[in-house]
């Protein structure tokens, strides 16, 4: 009998793989901003003839459509994206047999992890009668739907919610925020709604930084602690934002074992182009994102990067990568269709068509995938490496270099330096050659071997943590971040952040010992909200105690302050105080200390 048993066992796992690998990938496109773009007389083509957008998208083989809903953004329009618009969408996209995903922003205009603000007809509800409009709203839609010969095939209720939606009634944290209990409490009414409309439509709940392990495990386990009803985890993923493509499938692979559910990426996108249609500034306009992300911004890496994203989704161990949504992928440059009403288009050197309409070349990923998923990329060429040291100091040289493949990606590959130990021991400027590894090229490596100037540890705090610094004060206010953006760090990839949802006060300061006599210039970057009250200072340096206040100007306006003093002691202390109101922010990178005579 035992041996039956486990003969059973076998054969229900089996089973359920079987089942599992039947499922139909999901390859989708969020069309949100079509019903606008149509409207506004935006056309679509493919090899040069008119041809209606989903059409196109159904024809290369898309099979999925998402749609938000926002409330009443009457005011704010950003595609008018209200259930009557999407419902007339939706029957559209069912007509050519795509299946429908719906997605619930539970506001009058954006939601994401920086902004869920309640619709304004919600504003005074709280407790037992917010959740009651919020299920009311839910099963209204899906109903109003229905009616109108539109059954939904999915629903995700809320977008990006890292930190709960409706605010500050379903806000996880901040002031006046109801935690994960009142978040949970809105959520649970949102999935009854559904629920109590057909038992059989799979939920989503959806997170943006799809590479943050950490993140999802603490979302989810407080979700499940609380017996929140879902099927499938969702996550937004922009190689640009949220981690590299190995950070992404760890996530996926671990969450979707750990709670027992499918994973689904319902946000991705890359550019195509860096070129700006409107004029309107675009989200990926910095030809330096490319490097974070791994792909040129053109149609060949746009595919490359779509078909590497399909292999880490193709690999979720049970087949429980269920599939893709490529982000407002037909959102082309239409006067009037913008970001919100009045706005241009930040988005239309992203879609999966150019300017004019006309179909990339990047929609075949959806039709032969598996072909190009076989694709062998050859080295095109290495990327020359410059680098720069302090004499006495050992130099790491890095074991691996950028490269440009012929699909447009930048990988890492292997080198080997072929240099004498003693070269790098010498001030002056060198150049070396590497091997690479794995293919039969070498790179040229420009060294900068130079006298030690400065004389603060951790200056870039690239150790990840303040040691040696000291933090006193509010300790919770301040923290070493890997910045994301990149751009939040002024040197290197990380930086200090500093944050309090109450007014706060925090020194940092380090101690140098053992200074030659000299003049020395003290220097940092930093930028931030305005309105605190930010020092820098040198003390304790045989002298009187000398300072700079900061005024910060916002995000990437980026401060230099500067003090020159004299140092006749052989120990100073370097220091940074912060005064900060509620909610205020800053970013403090690259410390220098140079003795200049």
């Amino acid at each position: 009998m035992k041996g039956l048993w486990k003969v059973g066992v076998i054969v229900l796992m089996l089973s359920s793989l079987v089942f599992a690998s039947e499922k139909p990938f999901i390859f989708g496109v969020d069309v949100s901003m079509l019903y606008e773009i149509e409207r506004l007389g935006g056309r679509f083509y493919d090899a040069g003839v008119e041809i209606d957008c989903l059409q196109i998208l159904k024809g290369y083989g898309v099979n999925w459509v998402r749609l938000r809903i926002w409330n009443d953004p009457t005011n704010l329009g950003g595609g008018n994206c209200n259930h009557e618009n999407m419902t007339d969408l939706a029957a559209k996209a069912k007509k050519y047999g795509l299946k429908v995903l719906v997605d619930f922003h539970y506001s009058d205009w954006w939601a994401d992890p920086g902004k869920q603000n309640k619709p304004k007809a919600w504003n005074d509800l709280h407790g037992e009668d917010l959740q009651k409009a919020l299920y009311d709203y839910t099963k209204f839609v899906l109903e109003y739907m229905k009616e109108r010969d539109v059954h939904v095939d999915m629903v995700q209720v809320g977008n990006e919610l890292n930190n709960g939606f409706l605010w500050p009634d379903g806000q996880i944290s901040g002031p006046n925020a109801g935690g994960f209990d009142g978040f949970t409490a809105l959520l649970k009414a949102a999935v009854k709604a559904v629920r109590d409309f057909d038992p059989n439509v799979p939920i989503v709940v959806h997170l943006a930084e799809g590479g943050n392990n950490s993140l999802f495990r603490w979302f989810f386990d407080e979700l499940v602690k609380r017996d929140v009803d879902f099927d499938i985890i969702g996550v937004s993923y922009y190689p640009y934002w949220h981690g590299t493509l190995e950070e992404l499938s760890f996530n996926l692979n671990d969450v979707s074992q750990r709670y027992r559910k499918d994973v689904l990426v319902v946000e991705t996108a890359y550019p195509w182009t860096l070129q700006d249609a409107d004029g309107h500034a675009n989200i990926f306009g910095d030809e330096s994102l490319q490097w974070t992300a791994g792909y040129l911004a053109t149609v060949r890496g746009q595919m490359s990067f779509l078909r590497d994203l399909i292999r880490v989704l193709k690999q979720v161990p049970e087949a429980r990568g269920l599939g893709l949504f490529y982000w407002e992928g037909a959102w082309i440059p239409v006067k009037g269709a913008g970001w919100k009403t009045g706005e241009g288009n930040p988005w239309e050197n992203q879609t999966l068509f150019d300017f004019q309409g006309n179909a990339l070349e990047t929609l075949k990923i959806f039709r032969n995938y598996e072909e190009l998923l076989e694709e062998k990329a050859e080295l095109v060429r290495v990327f020359p490496v410059s680098l720069e040291s302090i004499v006495g100091e050992r130099m790491e040289l890095p074991q691996k270099v950028q490269a440009l493949f012929s699909d447009d990606s930048l990988r890492s590959v292997r080198v080997v330096w072929q240099v004498e130990e003693e070269e790098l021991k010498q001030v002056g400027e060198h150049r070396i050659v590497g091997k690479i590894l794995d293919y039969d090229s070498t790179v040229e490596a420009k060294l900068l071997i130079k006298e030690p100037t400065n004389y603060l540890s951790n200056w870039s705090f690239e150790t990840g943590n303040f040691e040696p610094w000291i933090v006193e004060g509010n300790k919770q206010s301040v923290k070493v971040v890997r910045a994301n953006p990149p751009q939040n760090a002024h040197h290197g990839v990380y930086a200090v952040n500093y944050w309090l949802d109450k007014p706060f006060e925090f020194e940092m300061y380090q101690i140098v010992r053992d200074l030659p006599e000299g003049t020395y210039k003290l220097s940092m970057w930093i930028q931030g909200s305005g309105g605190d009250e930010v020092e820098l200072s040198i003390s304790e340096h045989g002298g009187e105690r000398a300072s700079v206040r900061i005024e910060n100007r916002g995000w990437l306006q980026w401060n230099h302050p500067v003090l020159e003093v004299r140092i006749t002691s052989r120990v100073v202390k370097i220091s940074l105080r912060v005064k900060g109101k509620a909610g205020n922010w800053g970013w403090v990178d690259e410390f220098q200390l140079i003795r200049v005579k």
